[in-house]
């Protein structure tokens, strides 16, 4: 059965809380019995997991909504905030739990032990495991961000309440009183650097990140199919949620064809991006010279000094102007995102490549990055 990346989020959401209400009460409970910092520590963190699923819950059904006059893009991109404010909770509660480790490192005290306080801690990695599977499972079915984090709050759940159970177990064998704070700081430390982890994987989409290559591809293939598409590129993907991707292209289209011709094969080609891709596009025609000389001839002057200054850079729209006492080539040259050299250097080392072979080219060049 398919589910929707939306009802997943409440159906793990709803599961979530149950669970981890349940687990932060005998937690505690046994954590006051033992006088185990980490139990009670490890108490809190099911409690703050159930916050977490909250905040789950509420922003997938938010991300659900239809777009409105104030966001015509929909409300897909709340899934990502959600998921965000649990990357946050997962931080908030590694520190507290780091804090309280340090203290409990400082000023040890004993720890009680009964073979029975054992099963709770046992019962919940069980569980944990059993949620962070279903998890996963969600997460696959529908790449909802909100399930990838709780499945890695979970995973951080099992070792953490695995930390507390050997806290317990050496502390009653041993007369290491500090054991306990100790492994509490080892567990605090791992769940840091996971909810940094889940941190950046959710920022990508909010900031603005590269699409995949394979989007790429399928969006410039398509293109390409149509007669008059000779070239692509400036292809730029922005996503409001995953379910609604706006993307836009050039392409280079003979300057010499009538543009309704044009015209009807971008009409053609967006419609088939949307059909296979699901991807709302918008292209803009870049006329091209075909078969022309002049054209050739400088392009192929051009192409020699680029690939010989730096064999990883590309340039597009080139075109040129004749002008009485000579001729200007115009095109965008893109340059790899690691180039040290900067946009105005390497525009003044091309210019003098281009006088040196010929003086009566005036060249316009504009350095940029590619999108994808």
């Amino acid at each position: 059965m398919k589910v929707s990346r939306e009802r997943a989020g409440i159906l793990s959401g709803i599961c979530g809380i149950i669970l981890n209400v349940v687990l932060c009460s005998l937690k505690f409970l046994v954590g006051v019995l033992t006088a185990s910092i980490s139990i009670i520590a490890d108490a809190f963190n099911n409690l703050s997991d159930a916050v977490s699923n909250v905040v789950t819950i509420i922003g997938s059904a938010v991300s659900a909504k239809p777009v409105d006059r104030e966001h015509p893009f929909g409300h897909g991109r709340m899934e990502y905030v959600s998921a965000l404010i649990v990357a946050f909770l997962i931080l908030m509660m590694g520190f507290e739990l780091g804090k309280s480790s340090v203290e409990r490192i400082i000023t040890p005290s004993e720890v009680k032990f009964e073979l029975l306080f054992v099963f709770v801690p046992v019962g919940s990695i069980v569980f944990k495991a059993g949620f962070a599977i279903f998890n996963h499972i969600l997460y696959k079915k529908t790449g909802n961000l909100n399930l990838k984090a709780v499945r890695q709050d979970s995973i951080n759940d099992c070792i953490a309440t695995s930390g507390t159970i050997v806290a317990l177990l050496v502390s009653s064998m041993t007369s290491l009183v500090w054991i306990d704070g100790a492994i509490g700081l080892c567990v605090s430390v791992f769940v840091l650097f996971s909810g940094i982890g889940i941190l950046k994987d959710v920022l990508g989409p909010i900031i603005g990140q590269a699409p995949p290559k394979a989007l790429v591809d399928d969006i410039k293939r398509i293109m390409l199919e149509e007669e008059y598409i000779v070239g692509v590129h400036d292809v730029i993907v922005h996503e409001y949620g995953a379910s609604r991707k706006i993307a836009s292209a050039h392409a280079e289209m003979p300057a010499d064809i009538d543009v309704i011709k044009l015209h009807s094969a971008i009409d053609r080609a967006e419609k088939k991006i949307f059909d296979d891709l699901n991807v709302d596009m918008c292209i803009h025609i870049d006329p091209v010279l075909i078969n022309d000389a002049d054209t050739e001839k400088y392009r192929a002057i051009t192409e020699k000094i680029v690939s010989e200054y730096c064999e990883s850079y590309t340039f597009h729209d080139f075109r040129t102007i004749k002008k009485d006492k000579g001729v200007t080539i115009i095109f965008e040259l893109v340059i790899p995102f690691d180039e040290k050299r900067s946009a105005q250097q390497i525009t003044s080392e091309l210019l003098q490549k281009f006088a040196q072979i010929d003086e009566s080219i005036n060249a316009v060049i504009k350095v940029e990055h590619a999108y994808a």
